[in-house]
C-alpha cells in the first residue's frame, strides 16, 4: 500500500506541474523475479520514477518503454525474458531467472476511472479490495489494462469505456470468490474474439499501528512503522508527550485517559496495538479493553513477570482473560533479535507484527526449501 500511496502523490504532483505520466505494472511472472505481480512504478515524461518493478535491473529499459507509451498514448505489454543469457538483448543487466510481463498504461487525467483514479479509490477503503487488470499476450495491439476495482457486491467500481457488461458478467463470480478467499488469481477470458489474461489482484489496506505510550522509545517504533507504510496512531494520557513535534508522521494523536482510550478506535484484522506507556495502571486498563476487540496483535512491553502480574490481578478482580484472548497477546513483545537499544527493540516489535499479520514463522529464508513466493 505504501508504494500505491507514493505513486498517487507523485501523479498529483506531476499533474500540477503539467507533466504526462504512465503507470508500469508487473502483471505476470514465470520463474523467479525480484518483484511479483502487482508491483507498480509511475513514470513521468521527464523521466522521474516512483515505485519499482524490479531490483533496478529493468527500470532503465522500462523508462524508455513508458515514454513510448506516453508519446503514442496507447497501452503496451512488454516481455522481459531474464532466462536469456544475452543481457545485451535488452541493454540492461538482468539478474533473476524468469520471464516478466510488464504493462505500460499512459494516464489520462481527464478519465475519471483511469488506473491512478482506481488506485486512489482503493487507498481510501479500510478493507481489502480486488483490482482486475486485463492484458493479451496474443494481440499486442489490444491491451485493456487496469479495468476494475471491486470490494464485494456492495462496493464495486468499474471502468465503463471497455469493461462492458459481457466481460463483467464473465468475471463476476470469480471476482467475488477472489474477494472472499483473499487470494490473487489469473483467469483467461474471451472478448471480441481475443483471449485476455485477467490478473485479479487482492490488495490489503495498510497496517494500522496504535502505539499506547508516547515516550521516547515510541518514537523509533513510529518511524519504522512509517517507513513500512503503516498508519501510525499514538495514544497517551499526557498532553506533554503526545504532540505533533514528537510524532510528526502520526496519522492521529489521541490524548485520552486509559478508560477512554479506545472509544474512537476501530480495530480490524490489519490492526496492531502496542502497550508501552511505562505506566502499569494505564497499560492494564487498556489491555482489558483491547482483548475484547478484533485486534489480532496486542503487544505488551516488559518482562514476563509484568504480564503474569496483570493476568493474576485481572483474574482476582473477576475479569480473567480467556485462553482464546491470550492467543492475540504477545508479551514479552518482539522477535528475539538480541535487541538492546530503543531502535533495535522497535525493529524487533515491527518484525513480529509483520510476521503475525502475514501468518509467517519469521525464520531465516535460507532454511526454507520452497520458493520465497508461493
Amino acid at each position: 500500500m505504501k508504494e500505491i500511496k507514493e505513486i498517487i502523490l507523485a501523479h498529483q504532483q506531476a499533474i500540477a506541474a503539467g507533466k504526462k505520466t504512465a503507470l508500469a505494472t508487473v502483471v505476470q511472472v514465470e520463474g523467479s523475479s525480484y518483484r511479483r505481480p502487482g508491483a507498480r512504478m509511475l513514470v513521468t515524461e521527464d523521466g522521474v520514477l516512483t515505485g519499482a518493478i524490479s531490483g533496478g535491473c529493468l527500470e532503465g529499459d522500462a523508462l524508455r518503454k513508458a515514454l513510448l507509451a506516453i508519446n503514442e498514448q496507447r497501452n503496451k505489454l512488454v516481455t522481459y525474458d531474464t532466462t536469456d543469457e544475452d543481457d545485451a538483448r535488452f541493454g540492461v543487466q538482468l539478474g533473476c531467472n524468469g520471464i516478466v510481463y510488464i504493462l505500460f498504461e499512459p494516464i489520462d487525467p481527464h478519465n475519471l476511472t483511469n488506473p491512478i483514479a482506481l488506485l486512489n479509490l482503493l487507498q481510501h477503503q479500510r478493507q481489502h479490495m480486488v483490482l482486475c487488470t486485463l492484458f493479451s499476450m496474443e494481440q499486442q495491439a489490444v491491451q485493456p489494462g487496469t479495468q476494475l476495482l471491486y470490494g464485494g457486491h456492495h462496493n464495486s467500481y468499474s471502468k465503463a469505456n471497455w469493461f462492458d457488461a459481457h466481460v463483467y458478467n464473465s468475471l463476476d463470480a470469480e471476482l467475488n470468490q477472489v474477494w472472499q478467499n483473499r487470494q490473487s488469481v489469473f483467469k483467461n477470458i474471451d472478448a471480441d474474439g481475443i483471449t485476455f489474461r485477467a490478473f485479479i489482484e487482492v490488495v490489503e489496506p495498510a497496517v494500522a499501528l496504535y502505539i499506547f505510550g508516547a515516550g521516547n522509545d515510541a518514537i523509533p517504533l513510529a518511524k519504522i512503522a512509517d517507513i513500512l507504510g503503516w498508519e501510525v496512531h499514538v495514544v497517551d494520557g499526557r498532553g506533554t508527550h503526545v504532540t505533533a513535534s514528537r510524532f510528526p508522521i502520526a496519522a492521529s494523536l489521541i490524548l485520552k485517559k486509559a478508560e477512554d482510550a479506545l472509544t474512537s478506535i476501530r480495530f480490524d484484522e490489519r490492526t496492531a496495538a502496542i502497550l508501552m506507556t511505562h505506566n502499569y495502571n494505564y497499560d492494564i486498563e487498556v489491555l482489558t479493553q483491547l482483548v475484547k476487540t478484533d485486534c489480532p496483535y496486542v503487544g505488551v512491553l516488559g518482562p514476563k513477570k509484568k504480564m503474569h502480574r496483570m493476568l493474576d490481578e485481572l483474574s482476582a478482580a473477576g475479569k480473567p482473560i480467556m485462553k482464546s484472548e491470550l492467543q492475540h497477546i504477545y508479551s514479552p513483545v518482539g522477535l528475539d533479535l538480541g535487541a538492546e537499544t530503543a531502535e533495535e527493540i522497535a525493529l524487533s516489535i515491527a518484525s513480529e507484527i509483520k510476521a503475525v499479520l502475514a501468518k509467517k514463522g519469521a525464520g531465516s529464508l535460507r532454511e526454507k526449501e520452497q520458493p520465497i513466493h508461493s
